[in-house]
C-alpha cells in the first residue's frame, strides 16, 4: 500500500492529486506544522532524514522529492497515462516541466516568503529600518522582476493549447500547479496573465484535484 507523508499545506497536496488521477489506492498520514515556525514536525524525519514533505512509502521503498515521486509513481503505475511516449519530443518537453516547477519557478517564490519574513521578524527597533530597506531593495530590484518574468514564460506556455504539455492533461500539470497557486496567493499572479488564472481555475475544477482536498484536508495556499 502506498503511504503519503502528508504535512498540512504543503507540496504534498499534489501528489494526493496525482493518485487519484491515477487511480490508485493509498493512506494519509498526516503531519501538522509547527504554529510558532511553521516548520514540519519532528516525526517526519523518522520516514526520511530531511524531515520534509512530500515524501511515501511504497512498501519498504521511500521515495521523497516531488518530481521524484511522480516519475516513480506514474512510470511504475501509469500505464501510460499521463505522460507522453518514452523518447518522444513530447516527452522531453513533459520532463523538463515537471523539473522547472521546482528547479526554476519556486525559487524566486521562496525567496519572496523570505524576504518577507525578514521585513516582519521581531528585532532591535534600530535595525528593522535597515531589514525593512534591504528587503524591499532585493524585492523590487530581484525577486518581483524574476517572478513576473516566470509568469510571463508559463502564460505563452499555457496560451499555446492550455496545457503545459501539448494539448493533453499530464503529470507536469500536477507539478506546476504548487508554483502557480504559490504565486497566486502571495507571488502577484492576477489578472494580467488570465491564460494562467483561467488555467488554475479548470484544474481546481477536476474531479481528481476535488478528491484529493478531501483526502489532503485544509489547504491554505488556495483559500
Amino acid at each position: 500500500m502506498i503511504t503519503v507523508h502528508h504535512l498540512a499545506n504543503s507540496r504534498s497536496q499534489r501528489i494526493l492529486w496525482l493518485l487519484e488521477e491515477l487511480g490508485l489506492e493509498y493512506e494519509v498520514k498526516r503531519y501538522e506544522r509547527d504554529p510558532e515556525t511553521s516548520l514540519a514536525p519532528p516525526e517526519l524525519k523518522k520516514v526520511h532524514p530531511l524531515g520534509k514533505s512530500p515524501v511515501i512509502t511504497d512498501g519498504d521503498l521511500v521515495v521523497a522529492e516531488s518530481g521524484v515521486i511522480i516519475e516513480y509513481l506514474v512510470g511504475k503505475y501509469g500505464k501510460g497515462k499521463l505522460a507522453p511516449e518514452q523518447g518522444t519530443p513530447e516527452r522531453l518537453k513533459y520532463t523538463y516541466w515537471l523539473h522547472y516547477a521546482e528547479g526554476s519557478a519556486m525559487m524566486p517564490l521562496l525567496l519572496k516568503l523570505v524576504f518577507n519574513k525578514v521585513e516582519n521578524a521581531k528585532m532591535p527597533f534600530f535595525a528593522k529600518p535597515f531589514a525593512k530597506g534591504i528587503s524591499r531593495n532585493v524585492r523590487s530590484s530581484f525577486i518581483e522582476p524574476q517572478i513576473r518574468q516566470h509568469l510571463d514564460y508559463m502564460e505563452a506556455e499555457v496560451a499555446k493549447t492550455g496545457y503545459f504539455v501539448g494539448d493533453q492533461f499530464s503529470a507536469a500539470d500536477i507539478q506546476l500547479s504548487f508554483p502557480l497557486e504559490a504565486a497566486a496567493a502571495r507571488g502577484g499572479l492576477d489578472k494580467n496573465w488570465p491564460n494562467l488564472i483561467a488555467y488554475l481555475e479548470r484544474i481546481h475544477g477536476m474531479p481528481g484535484y476535488k478528491r484529493a482536498l478531501e483526502r489532503g484536508g485544509e489547504y491554505d495556499i488556495i483559500s
